[in-house]
């Protein structure tokens, strides 16, 4: 444990916090380092979430190891391209949203009474919505749609406060950073996509 403004941090928690940093900056910047630093803080914060008691995101951790590698061969046009090239930035075509909606609200209402039912998660609804939504934003991340940060938009609120009860505090300052870039990352991507389009 470190001391950090008078609040106990674990060293993992803190070594997390500062790859997520690493992280978002290179999603904001959609930069090549992007998805080996999403594997590698994956890798932390299934440690981190497992030992919190946080089940469900701790799940979506390892789902987003796997999203990793799999974002990798999207972007860099090894699978979904015929071309075999870098994937530019997209936007999520309007027939998707139907079912983007339908699978964020089912998996987050049945995520939420799974926890509640096994009683092994402290805060249930957080960990389960914010594990639902998750699940849908690594997907449209993968696809390299802007509207994915809409997803983080909502997703980083309930990892603050999730980290901050469970007393990861450097986790939940790191995503108070998050709803910032979210923001930042919406405007960025949607005018590089605009861009592409011209």
């Amino acid at each position: 444990m470190i001391e950090i403004l008078g609040l106990q941090i674990s060293i993992i928690d803190f070594v997390g916090a500062v790859i997520g940093l690493f992280y978002i900056i290179s999603e904001y910047r959609a930069g090549r380092w992007f998805w080996p630093l999403c594997l590698l803080m994956s890798a932390f914060y299934i440690a981190i979430d497992f030992s919190s008691g946080y089940y469900a995101n701790g799940c979506i951790c390892i789902y987003n190891f796997v999203m990793a590698i799999y974002g990798i061969l999207v972007w860099r046009g090894v699978v979904q391209s015929k071309e075999q090239r870098e994937r530019p930035f997209g936007s999520c075509p309007n027939r998707h949203w139907r079912w983007i909606m339908s699978v964020a609200l089912l998996l987050s209402a049945l995520l939420w009474w799974l926890l509640d039912v096994l009683g092994e998660s402290d805060y249930p609804a957080l960990d389960g919505i914010s594990s639902a939504v998750t699940i849908v934003g690594m997907w449209m991340l993968a696809q390299k749609w802007w509207q994915q940060w809409f997803c983080w938009m909502i997703v980083e609120p309930l990892m603050v406060a999730l980290f901050w009860m469970g007393g990861n505090y450097a986790s939940a300052v790191l995503y108070v950073i998050y709803e910032v870039f979210c923001i930042l990352g919406a405007i960025s991507w949607r005018r590089q996509y605009l861009n592409s389009k011209q």
